[in-house]
């Protein structure tokens, strides 16, 4: 199996340990999130295990971005880096085509593999309304403080979440209409931070399963309303986006399930022409030391975590665009070749 592999890939070795080696430098550049996010530590755990077994000289930069992300999609594809992170995986596909958010094709772009994530996009309202539900919302009209992420073509939340609105009949527009104000920000910790300083008093936003989230929720600083099911079955037609409902007891306050869009999944994306060797050992690193990654996430339950663990390899298989060549050889090989007990323990 290893003759066969290394006749594939161009300058690839498998050592006295089975592990793949890249017998030369390679220079990655990588684009992560913030900074602070993680994207940016799923980038430090690939660069690690990728150059301990890349060539001598071999180095990896992570660069952060400023906006709302879809920028490394954009310079990965105009081959500007090498390697991208982006979520939700169900609109992803659309990123091939040129739909949805996305206003040109991204015909270059290929997955080495999926991180399950399970996350939604929820509206929350301050208690004071006494709204209940989005019906009672269009009922009311009030003239309320929305904060939420940016709509400007560089954030997929932001896309994403103008979509949820219009799908309820409640557009920033209808919201202007009654004398209220749709607050932008980039981040969702930024939109977070106008709720808590009482600039606003509704927010639509994901990553549900951070403290801030909890805060706002079981302090009855906000209310969470169920997304309609029409809206729900009118994403899923438009962006392919599923209903993801959240359990009851989610939060200690939260008595019923309560229907979400969801937003899961971190796909893990490079380019068509990145050498076939070189996205072998990146999706190689990516499952056979996903420990180093879940051992970082192991101090918070998995329901609540925001990488779901443990990484499963069949599921990492799964990818809303094609995968790259390299990968593909190692998802198809891995079950003959690589599956193994870890030879470094994670040290978290």
């Amino acid at each position: 199996m290893s003759t066969d592999l290394t006749t594939q890939l161009n300058g690839l070795t498998i050592d006295g340990q089975g592990e793949p080696r890249l017998d030369r430098a390679y220079t990655l550049n990588f684009v992560g999130d913030w900074g602070g996010a993680n994207f940016h530590r799923i980038c430090a755990w690939l660069t690690q295990e990728f150059c301990d077994r890349a060539g001598p000289g071999s180095r990896t930069s992570i660069w952060s971005l400023r906006d709302g992300g879809m920028d490394g999609l954009v310079q990965l594809h105009n081959g500007a880096v090498d390697l991208a992170i982006s979520t939700p995986s169900a609109i992803m596909s659309k990123a091939l085509t040129g739909e949805g958010p996305f206003e040109t094709a991204m015909t270059h772009l290929r997955a080495i593999g999926t991180l399950p994530q399970n996350d939604r996009m929820v509206l929350a309202i301050d208690p004071k309304y006494n709204i209940k539900t989005i019906e009672d919302l269009r009922r009311q009209k009030p003239a309320l403080n929305i904060v939420t992420s940016i709509n400007d073509g560089t954030n997929l939340i932001g896309y994403v979440a103008n979509e949820f609105l219009n799908a309820h009949g409640i557009s920033k527009a209808t919201i202007e209409s009654w004398g209220g104000r749709v607050l932008e920000r980039h981040r969702p910790e930024q939109c977070v931070a106008l709720v808590e300083a009482g600039e606003a008093d509704a927010l639509l936003q994901e990553a549900i399963m951070t403290p801030w989230w909890r805060g706002l929720v079981e302090t009855n600083k906000l209310v969470p309303l169920a997304a309609e099911a029409d809206a729900l079955e009118s994403l899923h037609n438009s962006l392919g986006l599923r209903t993801n409902p959240l359990p009851a007891g989610w939060w200690s306050n939260l008595s019923n399930e309560l229907p979400a869009l969801d937003y899961s999944d971190f796909v893990i994306l490079v380019r068509d022409d990145m050498p076939k060797e070189v996205a072998f050992l990146l999706t190689w690193c990516l499952v056979e030391t996903r420990h180093m990654l879940e051992g970082q996430y192991k101090h918070i339950k998995p329901e609540k975590s925001p990488l779901t663990y443990p990484l499963e390899p069949e599921k990492m298989a799964q990818t809303p665009i094609p995968l790259h060549d390299g990968a593909y050889i190692y998802y198809t090989k891995a079950d003959a070749y690589t599956r193994r007990r870890p030879l470094v323990s994670s040290p978290f």
